[in-house]
Formats: structure tokens, C-alpha cells, sequence
């Protein structure tokens, strides 16, 4: 009986992910449009601060006791986010990609990940290592700010007035998919644990595989949701944000509040988290992330999570 309950909040959990992901990127382009701001910018910071969410809030509730679950999370979900969303996204349709996000935010995404490892090689993510992810978060968010502005300048010869209640309407429904993203993950994350513990899975696998997956949930529906809207940009850049704000700000977070022991055999995982996010450069060829591509990264995602569950 308790097991059909959890499915149920589960199944809760994941319709109220639906209808956040699609608010969520509504109020997006809204404020792309009248701010004449790119879709891939708003993707990366709305939008992908939106969708981490779930990541952080699981973060902060593992904090101390239970820090492998944090380490096991962010690293699942960053391997997710590519294999999993963007797979699965290529797959339903091809993913152009501009050479300035292959130029910029993919090496940015892809040096806190070595940044990540570097730091984590004394076997520890001290207080001190989160409070240096968390500077270095407020220098990507100023960086980010400024292309932005920069974008609105070269446009602002277009801007027309713009009623406010424009902003309030789409800010509100920012909100709403916020909030419907963060309860809607935790239903399902904490109801699928308690399935996984009966199971007697580890808290780091349970990071890796359920929670991970959990907590990519949102990135998977909002960045469905936009494609299907055709903002294949808003998609793209949701993964590269959310992939470093998960360690810039997830782990810069989760290490600040009491550090977190790394095990040796974690660097395996950081090894395949990094492989996942170079594969992306393979767009820089082709100008696309196609179906192919979308099948091989999912696939590859699966043999992971066999990997995760038997080694």
C-alpha cells in the first residue's frame, strides 16, 4: 500500500513538473522578446536557475550527514542533462547550436567541471573550495549580465515602450514554474528514494542514478516543452547554465555549509561527467546536435546507469 502511495506522489510530482517546465519557458521568452535579449541568455540564466532548483534544494536538505548524496547528485545530473535531456531532445529534433555558445559557454562548462576535479583531489571539498565556487559563481552571473546588456544596446534602436504589466505577467508566471518545478522535484525525488532504499542502494549511487534523475526532471520537460515552442536555443542553454550553476552554486553551496569527503573511486564519475559535456563540441563541426548524435548520447547515458548499478 505505501509503495502505491509513493507512486502516486510521484506521478503528482511529475504533472506538476509539466506545468512549471511550460510556465517556465512562457515567462522566459516574454522577457526575451521585450528585453530583445537572446533566447539561448535567457535560457542560461532564468531559466537554468529555475530548473537547478530541485538540485539545490536536495543539496541543502543532504548538507553534512549525508554529503555523498550532494557530490552523487550534481555529478548524475550534470551526466543527465547532456546524455538524458539533450539525447532525448536531439532525438525528437536536431539542436542547432551557435558557434559563439560552442566558443564560450561550453568551455566555461567544461573548466568548473576540471575546476571541480582539481579541487577535489586532497580526497575533500572544504568549507573554503565552496566559498571560492560561490565567488566564482557571482563572476559568471556579472559575465552573463554584461553579454546580455550588450545584446539589448545593439537592439535598443527597436525597443518600443513596453507596458509593465507585460514584466508582472510574465515574471509571475516565472514564479509559478519555479515553484511548481522545486515541489513537483521533490515529490518525486523523496518518493522515488524511499522506493530505492527498499531496493538497499548506497546514498552515492542513489545521487547518481535516482536523485540525479529526479532532479533533471525539470531540465528534461522545460527543455521539451521549448523545443516543441521551437526555442531549440532555450533548451541548449538551459543544460550549459544548469550545468554550471550545479557546481558553481549547487556544490559551492553544499560545500559551504560543511564540506564534502570525495572517494577516489568518484573520479571514474568526473571522468564521465567531463567526456558528456565535450561531446557537445561535436555541433561545432556540424553546426547541430543531431539525431545520430542524440541516440549515441542516450544510449551512452543507459550503459552509465548499468555501469553505476553493477560496478
Amino acid at each position: 500500500m505505501e509503495i502505491a502511495i509513493n507512486a502516486l506522489l510521484t506521478a503528482v510530482g511529475l504533472a506538476m513538473l509539466c506545468f512549471g517546465g511550460n510556465w517556465l519557458v512562457s515567462g522566459g521568452v516574454a522577457i526575451a522578446k521585450k528585453l530583445r535579449i537572446s533566447n539561448m541568455i535567457i535560457g542560461m540564466t532564468i531559466v537554468a536557475y529555475g530548473t537547478s532548483t530541485p538540485e539545490l534544494a536536495a543539496s541543502v536538505a543532504a548538507a553534512g550527514e549525508h554529503s555523498q548524496i550532494i557530490l552523487g547528485n550534481i555529478i548524475g545530473s550534470n551526466i543527465a542533462n547532456v546524455g538524458m535531456v539533450i539525447g532525448i531532445a536531439a532525438i525528437l529534433v536536431p539542436l542547432a547550436i551557435s558557434k559563439t555558445t560552442l566558443r564560450k559557454e561550453i568551455p566555461i562548462m567544461i573548466g568548473v567541471s576540471l575546476l571541480l576535479v582539481a579541487l577535489s583531489i586532497d580526497g575533500e571539498l572544504s568549507p573554503f573550495d565552496g566559498l571560492l565556487l560561490l565567488a566564482l559563481l557571482i563572476a559568471f552571473t556579472i559575465y552573463t549580465y554584461k553579454d546580455a546588456k550588450k545584446q539589448r544596446e545593439k537592439n535598443d534602436h527597436s525597443i518600443s515602450e513596453t507596458k509593465t504589466n507585460v514584466y508582472a505577467k510574465a515574471g509571475g508566471l516565472i514564479a509559478i514554474g519555479v515553484a511548481l518545478l522545486g515541489v513537483g522535484a521533490y515529490l518525486t525525488v523523496e518518493n522515488a528514494v524511499v522506493i530505492a532504499k527498499e531496493l538497499g542502494l548506497s546514498e552515492k549511487l542513489i545521487g547518481l542514478t535516482v536523485i540525479a534523475i529526479g532532479t533533471s526532471l525539470p531540465e528534461l520537460i522545460t527543455s521539451i516543452i521549448a523545443i516543441r515552442k521551437g526555442h531549440t536555443d532555450i533548451g541548449v542553454g538551459n543544460i550549459i547554465g544548469s550545468n554550471i550553476y550545479n557546481v558553481l552554486m549547487i556544490m559551492g553551496v553544499g560545500a559551504s555549509l560543511g564540506g564534502v569527503l570525495v572517494a577516489s573511486n568518484v573520479f571514474i564519475d568526473y571522468a564521465i561527467m567531463i567526456a558528456f559535456s565535450a561531446s557537445l563540441f561535436i555541433g561545432l563541426k556540424l553546426g547541430v546536435i543531431s539525431r545520430p548524435v542524440g541516440i549515441g548520447l542516450a544510449i551512452a547515458y543507459i550503459a552509465y546507469l548499468v555501469y553505476s548499478f553493477f560496478v
